[in-house]
């Protein structure tokens, strides 16, 4: 018998098998899709000279699809690539299940532990791979994954295992899930909440699975596309929660405080940091112009001050400085929170009213944005207002203010269209 010859065979670009319908939906930016290729389907045909009898009937092995690029048309870094695998066992479809469809029991730290596990390890993304703990390496086995379900779900079945939940409620471990019932592949994503980036919640930290591998990263609520269409979803297997809330026996156990040696003028260390996040969680955002960093600064003593003084405290109680009772209210989550009543920051680097310039960037919705905008109208840099100046920071807000620096003969730095202490001076003097 003669030896069999090989050939590849690329079927025409209009071919309707399932295969190239769904290269065409999934890929329709990628590479291989405009050189018309089916790099999912191709077939090897056998040829044997001394047989002229087609092998038929029986199914040749897919070669394996390379990764698709990302689209061209989304910023790589930001928009999700992610086309997903469908409802499967543990390990695929050659696996078992492990059970019937369940919610098990799990706690938030066991859930963002896990999804840390698979961000340190830079899983791959691949909608037909499975890691070795038996999850898809997509997005919807990323999720299944981290709330320990019994076998890979996708995004059309994740709900059946969480509560919606509002914007409001949302704690680190639910999950912001997007499924397009009509076509699956075109936006469908789901990622994990892993607790909000800013005291304005415009900005969260989200643990998702995409390309070129898991990560974890600020991202605009709800998401970067689709936003309006994003439902944020509850676990139902959270051990011992109703209505939505985490008792305290589910709250991990209260660190304690590490000593007043670690706060005050010259302190930079971990402590600091973890202060002031946990301030700013209780109404002190307004205090910081940047967010909270490791080296103690004004605004840790003024809002550290504030959030005493919310308790009813003051005289030597409420000088800035955390003790033991402050740390204490700060890391259980009780006490009072900072409030509209609190006494307001002092004014910055000296300058009366200047609120801080966290109060003017991208998201921001506030008074201060319109009395600004108000000042550059009177001044004469209103030309970019297309309507009158409102609450919401933009983009015209941002280049009146240049405008306004660079007359001052500001330059590179200094004129960035972002008003600090100096440039409020002088609009308002």
């Amino acid at each position: 018998m003669a030896a069999p010859a090989f050939e590849e065979f690329e079927p025409a670009s209009d071919c309707e098998c399932p295969g190239c319908v769904h290269r065409r939906r999934v890929l329709p930016h990628s590479a291989a899709g405009r050189r018309g290729a089916h790099p999912a389907h191709r077939t090897v045909i056998v040829a044997a000279a001394a047989s002229a009898a087609l092998v038929a009937g029986h199914a040749v092995p897919a070669l394996a699809a390379p990764q698709a690029p990302g689209r061209p048309s989304l910023p790589a870094a930001d928009e999700p690539d992610t086309p997903q695998g469908s409802k499967a066992p543990l390990h695929g479809p050659g696996g078992v299940q492990a059970g019937p469809a369940q919610a098990p029991t799990t706690t938030r730290a066991e859930i963002i532990r896990r999804a840390k596990e698979w961000v340190a390890a830079k899983v791959p993304y691949s909608m037909d791979r499975y890691w070795p703990d038996g999850y898809r390496q997509d997005c919807s086995g990323f999720v299944s994954m981290a709330w320990g379900l019994p076998g890979n779900e996708w995004t059309g079945t994740l709900g059946q295992y969480g509560v919606r939940i509002p914007k409001e409620d949302l704690q680190p471990g639910d999950i912001l899930l997007f499924h397009n019932p009509a076509d699956p592949q075109d936006g469908s994503h789901v990622v994990i909440f892993g607790g909000w980036a800013d005291y304005t919640h415009t900005y969260y930290i989200a643990y998702e699975q995409t390309r070129p591998n898991t990560r974890r990263q600020s991202t605009p609520y709800a998401y970067w596309s689709y936003s309006s269409r994003y439902v944020a979803y509850r676990y139902k297997g959270l051990m011992g929660v109703t209505g939505g809330s985490v008792p305290d026996s589910d709250k991990p156990a209260a660190a304690p405080f590490p000593g007043p040696a670690y706060f005050g003028p010259g302190a930079d260390n971990k402590y600091v940091t973890q202060l002031g996040r946990l301030l700013v969680e209780r109404g002190a955002g307004p205090y910081y112009s940047s967010g909270p960093g490791p080296r103690w600064s004004d605004a840790d003593r003024r809002a550290t001050q504030a959030f005493q003084q919310a308790q009813g405290w003051r005289g030597r109680d409420a000088d800035g400085l955390p003790g033991p009772r402050t740390w204490a209210l700060l890391v259980t989550g009780k006490g009072k929170d900072i409030t509209a009543g609190a006494p307001a920051p002092p004014s910055s680097h000296g300058v009366p009213g200047y609120p801080g310039r966290a109060m003017f960037r991208p998201g921001a919705d506030n008074s201060h944005v319109t009395r600004l905008g108000g000042q550059l109208v009177k001044k004469g840099f209103g030309k970019y207002y297309t309507t009158g100046p409102g609450p919401r920071w933009g983009e015209a807000d941002r280049r009146n203010v240049e405008a306004f620096q660079r007359a001052q003969g500001w330059r590179g730095g200094t004129a960035d269209g972002y008003p600090g202490p100096e440039t409020w001076r002088r609009l308002f003097s």
